[in-house]
């Protein structure tokens, strides 16, 4: 039951800002700026083990890790201003992430398993 519960609340809001996104490019950007997935996922961690500790350190390796995947956003209206196609500028702009997401994490010293 709870797993159902954060499936779909989760599947509301995501589908809440897709939708307002057709409608206004301002609230859609706006809705999606907010890190919808990481307050959720710590929301769910926190609930499901009350370790603030836990949330603490996630927490700031999500922001370390949030400014490797700024890059994407410059990127991607780069490319498509450009008349690269949206797949191919997508693809282009998951690619620069990865690479700075691998960068970010051997900074972070990878992994250490907290």
């Amino acid at each position: 039951m709870h797993l159902a519960v954060k499936t779909v609340l989760t599947l509301l809001l995501v589908l809440a800002v897709t939708e307002i996104g057709k409608r206004s490019t301002f609230w859609g950007a706006l809705l999606a700026s907010i890190p919808l997935v990481s307050v959720l996922s710590l929301t769910w961690i926190w609930l499901d083990t009350g370790d603030n500790e836990k949330i603490a350190g996630i927490s700031i390796q999500i922001f370390w890790l949030v400014l490797a995947s700024l890059p994407l956003f410059l990127l991607l209206p780069l490319l498509l201003r450009r008349g690269v196609s949206y797949p191919l500028s997508m693809t282009g702009g998951l690619l620069l992430t990865v690479v700075l997401y691998l960068l970010a994490s051997r900074l972070l010293g990878g992994d250490p398993g907290s």
